[in-house]
């Protein structure tokens, strides 16, 4: 294989080899270690923890996006349906609160995700995320959810010439598949929003847009308890039983016998082993500046205010809040040894100092802006990359998990196959293979850490080598099981 010069991959990236200075660590030094979406006053009060023993017709276990869509969905199909909803911690605790409040309509983390696993469902995945967009936004509007929505699109921009021909290439396919699609060159995506580091840029119009995740959290559990839901917060379940007439969720201190389960467990420790076995936490890691000043934001553009996300494997998202703070985060995706995931971990300075370098050489005109806030979070990840739905305990259990990314629309899909394999309805989702299949196990520890590292490794090399892939890559790509940002 032909050596890399040291200038091509200068070429290649912007962020050169150098490390993050005392002055990238000193903007985020007294950064809040809480996550910016809860950190607010609009969060409710929680609701009262599940003690003693209770019934219900349908249980939901999980109180981020997921769980509450299948809870509310429930009562949407028939409202005499008893449902409770339980969740071991608060309302958008985990994942649907620690995200960048991305609201995409692709149901396969990204377009070329999906093409290189269901090619031939395409069509019918990418218009049923549209119809699934659709509806979201109709429930969002119709229940009164103040979640900060903008449907403003969101931009892929291209920091490498070898990334532009991609842009490219994704441009056509997703004008094909329906969706509206501006590409930007160089000169134009600088005046959209003003960096530096811009080779080009795509708008997708279409299917995308922002939001404030936990406003959605805790809107759509107000809608369910309006509707009848039950909810028990602070309230973990440690293990299912079967009985003869029921499905037993056992806690701490309480149990709760239901005919039907749904399971929207992100990344905590599947309740099944057949999710075990198919999702690893992997923490993400966000900054947050402090509101920018009328000159600061001047100086970027960014007037329409897309969401904006780079191009290479190891990518960052971006995006303006409400209150004209900047969200970025992304890059390092961090796996730790036996499925880790405590709350210790969801600090990491050596994440937070890169993302901080990576956030001045992007906007070097907003030198001196401090992050006001700072966290870590863990992505529920499975080997396709993307949420894979199915049923257990003899069709009496059904599970929604493994969104990796873009969870915030798929979410509200992911539950509705839930309830529809729960509740035995034959629909164009459940007979997709996309659905009716499940992603390949990962390995056992320690070749699951081995492997899981390496494949990290060789696409930060694939980054530097102008986009080509190893050995390694191939492999996985022969196998089913690589992934293309």
């Amino acid at each position: 294989m032909r050596a890399v010069s040291n200038a091509e991959q200068a070429a290649s990236s912007p962020w050169g080899s150098g490390p993050p200075s005392q002055r990238d660590r000193a903007a985020y030094a007294e950064a809040e270690p809480i996550p910016f979406w809860l950190d607010s006053p609009d969060a409710p009060p929680p609701s009262p923890g599940l003690d003693g023993h209770e019934g219900c017709e349908l249980a939901v276990v999980g109180g981020g996006l997921s769980g509450l869509w299948a809870a509310l969905q429930a009562k949407e199909d028939d409202p005499s349906r008893d449902v409770v909803l339980i969740e071991g911690e608060r309302i958008a605790h985990a994942a649907s609160g620690r995200n960048g409040g991305f609201f995409s309509s692709s149901l396969t983390h990204g377009l070329s995700n999906g093409l290189s696993r269901f090619a031939g469902e395409m069509p019918a995945l990418e218009r049923l995320g549209l119809a699934n967009f659709d509806g979201a936004v109709e429930t969002i509007r119709r229940l009164g959810i103040d979640c900060d929505l903008e449907l403003e699109g969101d931009i892929a921009v291209a920091l490498a010439a070898h990334e532009s021909d991609w842009l490219a290439e994704e441009a056509s396919k997703l004008e094909h598949l329906g969706h509206d699609v501006e590409l930007f060159d160089g000169e134009r995506m600088r005046d959209e929003v003003r960096s530096p580091t811009y080779c080009s840029g795509m708008w997708q119009r279409s299917g995308s847009g922002t939001l404030d995740p936990a406003k959605l959290c805790w809107g759509l559990r107000r809608a369910a308890l309006e509707a009848g839901v039950r909810i028990y917060e602070r309230s973990p379940v440690d293990r299912l039983q079967g009985t003869a007439s029921a499905v037993r969720l056992v806690g701490p201190s309480a149990t709760l016998d239901a005919d039907a389960v749904v399971l929207a467990t992100s990344a905590f420790r599947g309740l099944l082993p057949e999710i075990r076995r198919r999702v690893v936490p992997v923490y993400d890691y966000v900054l947050v500046t402090e509101p920018l000043s009328e000159a600061q934001r001047s100086s970027l553009g960014w007037h329409r205010r897309q969401g904006v996300s780079d191009s290479a494997n190891q990518f960052h998202y971006y995006r303006l809040t409400p209150d004209n703070r900047i969200l970025w985060g992304g890059y390092d995706a961090i796996y730790h040894f036996g499925n880790g995931l405590r709350p210790e971990l969801e600090q990491r300075d050596r994440s937070f100092a890169r993302l901080s370098r990576h956030f001045f050489i992007t906007f070097p005109q907003l030198e001196g802006v401090r992050f006001s806030h700072r966290w870590g979070g863990a992505v529920d990840t499975c080997t396709r990359f993307f949420a894979f739905s199915g049923l257990a305990h003899s069709g009496r259990v059904a599970y929604t998990v493994g969104h990796t990314g873009l969870g915030v629309g798929a979410s509200r899909f992911g539950a509705r196959v839930a309830l529809d394999l729960l509740d035995g309805r034959r629909t164009e989702p459940t007979r997709l293979k996309a659905i009716r299949s499940r992603p390949f196990p990962f390995l056992p520890e320690p070749l699951r850490w081995v492997t899981i590292e390496l494949t990290r490794s060789r696409l930060a090399a694939a980054d530097r080598r102008q986009g080509r892939r190893g050995l390694w890559l191939r492999m996985l790509d022969r196998l089913g099981l690589g992934y293309d940002s």
